[in-house]
């Protein structure tokens, strides 16, 4: 279980989340009290084109220990993410999805794995044997061809690199997000690759997701964007070793 001496970072991307900010903003705050340790949530909001960063603003003003910032165009998710990392001050760092599909109330599970495997990072995991999920066939066929891709590219010894809740060591994300350069969607998978490749040991959580849209947001041109990324990325990693040349120049 999580030391209550630590504080947490909850970072919140958010694109034209309008109808669900407010609750999920909430349901965050329960969840983090529940655990009772000291945590911020930071959310980001990425450029959106409805109110959403005036529901979050609305919501700051309850509660002090949230941080709002704003992209002022729709960069993506992994943008979004890198830029509230800057302004994470906890020594465990949560990213979460805005949209709720994943409930921040499974974070404790999360923590308690993390102790017991003695790893640095923990993420959830739709193809964990223990997940129950809600979601479109669609997504399933989608999300297990990518699953396969991934593992044929970079032999990760995890099953799940998408699902958008996921809890890290802060000392990870500072090594990792220098070399980060996917915007979007293969942004998780640019991040665990360069975590594993560093020696940073990770462990998968089952989960619970109850999607809110019927098709969510994945349309083709996601999926173009996220293989082409991804195949980015494995020729960064075992091509150019452009993220062993990023590591040492940091060193």
């Amino acid at each position: 279980m999580l030391n209550k001496d630590y504080r947490v970072s909850v970072i919140m991307p958010a694109y034209n989340e309008a109808d669900h900010i407010k609750y999920g903003i909430e349901e965050t705050m329960q969840a983090f009290k529940n655990l009772g340790c000291d945590f911020e949530i930071i959310v980001v909001d990425d450029g959106s084109t409805d109110n959403t960063l005036e529901q979050v603003r609305e919501s700051a003003k309850k509660y002090s220990n949230i941080i709002v910032k704003q992209n002022r165009v729709n960069y993506g998710k992994g943008r979004a993410l890198k830029f509230g990392f800057r302004f994470a001050t906890g020594s465990y760092v949560v990213l979460l999805d805005a949209d709720m599909d994943l409930h921040p109330a499974q974070i404790s599970t999360f923590f308690d794995i993390m102790e017991l495997d003695k790893v640095d990072v923990v993420i959830g995991s739709k193809r964990h044997p223990n997940s129950v999920l809600k979601y479109p066939l669609q997504r399933k066929i989608i999300s297990s061809f990518y699953f396969f891709l991934v593992k044929l590219l970079f032999g990760l010894p995890i099953r799940d690199t998408q699902t958008g809740l996921k809890l890290f060591k802060y000392e990870v994300l500072e090594k990792v997000f220098p070399k980060i350069l996917v915007k979007q969607f293969a942004f998780d998978l640019e991040i665990l690759v360069n975590a594993h490749h560093l020696g940073y040991k990770i462990a998968e959580a089952p989960v619970v997701l109850e999607t809110q849209r019927p098709l969510g947001r994945i349309g083709f041109r996601a999926i173009y964007t996220t293989w082409i990324d991804t195949l980015a990325i494995f020729y960064r990693m075992y091509i150019l070793r452009y993220y062993d040349r990023i590591h040492n120049h940091n060193v």
